[in-house]
């Protein structure tokens, strides 16, 4: 028998051997109804075989045969192709373990069924359901001290310890707007869905100055991000805010239901809902939190509501 034969049938068995013990041998390979290890251990043994059996033959056929037939029109730097049919041994493995794949996935081993990573998602939920039920009526206190430890893990690394946003790295949550988000929003518009919907702010173009009946200008633009910055106190800009702003964010600047977010502080749906779409802005673009409880949601929501009062 050719060698080579011989050193492929010796390499199979050496392989399926190997692959028993490495389950554990008859202990490993699970219970009467246990499927999982016993198709796993088939499969392994069955790409053995078929690996070994086409390099075999090609193998062999490198050894024995001879270019012949009838070359293709086309040619790379004059390297020709001869116009060979498909070799019916590789269609007939290919064909087969396509079958076999497709009942692996469908029957054989149900895309529904037992994984580790399924168990795992399983434990979580219920662990999140039994978190909710035992802090769905926390005191404020309880709810900003946990709004605190959620902060430390989740918001802390981009707005730092003490919300400050770390010199421009992220927002500063101890006041409401500072002057570039105001003037970026004002020039770019906004769709960041904090009303937890779709609800744009026109860009400059589309903003009227309801005592001018003319577009928003620049000296107007200015005037109004410093009032709205300053936490809408003084008289600079106050009448812009009321001619521009107001009419969608209210006249103290604390929004309106189903229009427009308050622009005059925090509040935990607005939060919500920053967490729960991210946010796109003068710094960058802050990524939506969806991994959070709605417990641990309310929590941070009232920690950073506290933050600027």
């Amino acid at each position: 028998m050719n060698k080579t034969i011989l050193a492929a049938i010796a390499f199979v068995l050496l392989m399926a051997g190997a692959t028993y013990l490495a389950v554990g041998g008859a202990g490993g390979m699970g219970g009467e109804g246990d499927w999982v290890n016993k198709l796993a251990v088939l499969g392994a043994v069955v790409l053995f075989i078929v690996t070994t059996f086409v390099v075999t033959k090609y193998v062999r056929q490198m050894q024995n045969d001879r270019a012949g037939g009838k070359l293709a029109d086309e040619n790379w730097d004059g390297i020709g192709e001869f116009k060979n049919e498909l070799p019916f041994g590789w269609a007939v493995i290919f064909l087969g373990l396509t079958i076999w794949a497709i009942w692996y996935f469908l029957a054989g081993y149900p895309v529904n069924a037992y994984s580790q990573i399924g168990e795992y998602n399983e434990e979580v939920a219920a662990h999140d359901a039994k978190f909710e039920a035992q802090y769905a009526n926390m005191d404020d206190a309880t709810l900003k001290e946990m709004g605190g430890s959620v902060f430390i893990v989740q918001c802390a690394p981009c707005h730092g310890l003490q919300a400050d946003g770390m010199d421009g790295k992220a927002a500063n949550l101890n006041h409401r707007l500072e002057e570039k988000s105001i003037k970026h929003v004002i020039q770019n518009g906004s769709n960041n869905q904090i009303l937890g919907m779709e609800m744009p702010m026109p860009d400059r173009n589309g903003l009227m100055n309801a005592n001018t009946g003319a577009l928003i200008t620049d000296a107007e633009i200015d005037a109004v991000t410093k009032y709205v910055a300053g936490g809408l106190k003084g008289t600079e800009g106050a009448d812009v805010f009321a001619g521009v702003c107001a009419a969608c964010h209210g006249p103290d600047g604390k929004g309106m239901d189903m229009v427009a977010p308050s622009i005059a502080e925090f509040n935990p749906t607005l939060i919500a809902n920053v967490l729960k779409h991210g946010k796109k802005g003068a710094i960058g673009q802050m990524p939506a939190f969806n991994n959070l409880t709605e417990v641990q949601v309310k929590a941070l929501g009232a920690y950073v509501t506290s933050l600027s009062k």
